[in-house]
C-alpha cells in the first residue's frame, strides 16, 4: 500500500498538509504516515532531566497526533499511523523515506509568511533530489474548500 508521509510539528502550515494529505490517500485509496521528530537539543541537560523531557515531549506528540488521528478517522476514513524519531529533522526525514519503501509522496505544509516557506520546504527542497519520491509542497494559507476542489 501506498502511503503519504506527512511530518507533525507546531507550525500553523501542518493543518494543511494533513489535510491535504488525508484527503488525498482517501481518494486514491493510499494511507497515512505523520511523522514526529524531536531535535537533540531538547535534551542538552542532566540524564535524568533530559529523560523527563524526551518523555513529555513523546506525550505532547501524542496528544497533538491524536486530534489529526481523530479528525482523520471520522471526516476521510484513514487511520494514519505514527512514527517518533528523535535527531536533526531534515536527517530523520530523510532516514524515514529511505526506510520506509511504502512511502510514496512526502507532503509539507509551506508557510505564508513572507519570510519564506519554512526551514523544511527550504531544506528539503535543496536535497529533493536525493529523494526516491516526490514532495508535495502544499500552501499554508490554502482554504479548506480549495484543498478539497484540488484534492
Amino acid at each position: 500500500m501506498r502511503k503519504f508521509l506527512v511530518v507533525l510539528d507546531d507550525s500553523r502550515e501542518c493543518l494543511n498538509a494533513m489535510r491535504f494529505a488525508a484527503m488525498r490517500a482517501k481518494n486514491t485509496q493510499a494511507g497515512v504516515e505523520i511523522l514526529a521528530v524531536i531535535p537533540p537539543d531538547e535534551f542538552n541537560h542532566w540524564i535524568g532531566v533530559g529523560d523527563i523531557m524526551r518523555e513529555e515531549a513523546r506525550e505532547r506528540i501524542h496528544a497533538h497526533f491524536e486530534v489529526f488521528a481523530k479528525w482523520m478517522r471520522d471526516k476521510q476514513g484513514i487511520d494514519p499511523e505514527l512514527v517518533i524519531r528523535e535527531g536533526e529533522p531534515v536527517a530523520e526525514i530523510m532516514a524515514q523515506v529511505q526506510e520506509d519503501t511504502a512511502i510514496g509522496v512526502l507532503v509539507l505544509g509551506a508557510s505564508a509568511d513572507k519570510k519564506g516557506p519554512g526551514p523544511l520546504v527550504s531544506q528539503l527542497s535543496k536535497n529533493s533530489g536525493g529523494l526516491p519520491i516526490p514532495i508535495t509542497i502544499v500552501p499554508g494559507d490554502l482554504s479548506k474548500e480549495r484543498l478539497e476542489a484540488i484534492t
